[in-house]
């Protein structure tokens, strides 16, 4: 991500997933300070974060800064602006990504340069960045939050992983090697997995676990 928004004279990103609106929890993807980003996750700023709060409630993008939204901050998020500029966090651009399935995200490039001329930038690329974005989310959402069913079939962690190296061509015998276990176990969870997607192989099993990741 770095790399490709350095041509647009973006030097910072964040992508932070949470699981819905009252999620407490959630995962963060980013080249902000390391410093920063302990202090945002460890006080829970989430919580109190205006862009986070703004990106919950909405769905297309908008641009950030003290004083820019249109919800009123107060005293504790005036703080924030004011201790995130500190670290070069002045103006960003937030893009909501809301999905049944994965909750809520937020693509953030933030800039510690003029507003006119991030705004200019925003005005001329915004299509392009939200398409960054939502490439983004889609790799980045499988690393933040494993997952652990299909559909709506949930599956055991066993059984996931099984089927994960599955889908990756193993066999019964690699999959026992690389998961400490014996074939005859491997085969046993792919058996639970072809049961519970009613399916009459792995190979079918696979192709519904490749169908629900796309």
């Amino acid at each position: 991500m770095e790399e490709v928004i350095a041509p647009f004279d973006l030097h910072s990103f964040a992508y932070l997933l949470m699981a819905s609106p009252r999620d407490g929890n959630c995962g963060l993807i980013s080249n902000y300070s390391s410093t920063w980003t302990t202090v945002y996750l460890k006080s829970r700023y989430q919580d109190l974060d205006p862009v986070i709060i703004q990106a919950v409630r909405q769905s297309h993008p908008f641009v950030w800064g003290a004083g820019l939204l249109p919800l009123g901050q107060s005293e504790g998020q005036d703080r924030f602006f004011a201790e995130a500029a500190e670290f070069g966090l002045r103006h960003g651009l937030t893009i909501p990504i809301h999905s049944d399935r994965c909750g809520i995200a937020a693509v953030t490039f933030a800039a510690d340069h003029y507003l006119a001329a991030f705004q200019h930038c925003v005005d001329v690329h915004l299509p392009l960045l939200q398409l960054i974005s939502t490439l983004f989310h889609r790799y980045a959402n499988r690393s933040l939050r494993p997952r652990r069913s299909i559909g709506d079939i949930a599956l055991t962690e066993r059984e996931f992983q099984c089927l994960s190296w599955a889908a990756e061509g193993k066999t019964a015998w690699e999959i026992g090697q690389i998961l400490s276990v014996s074939r005859r176990t491997v085969a046993f969870h792919l058996d639970n997995v072809r049961a519970k997607l009613g399916v009459s192989t792995v190979t079918q099993a696979v192709a519904r676990f490749v169908s629900d990741s796309r």
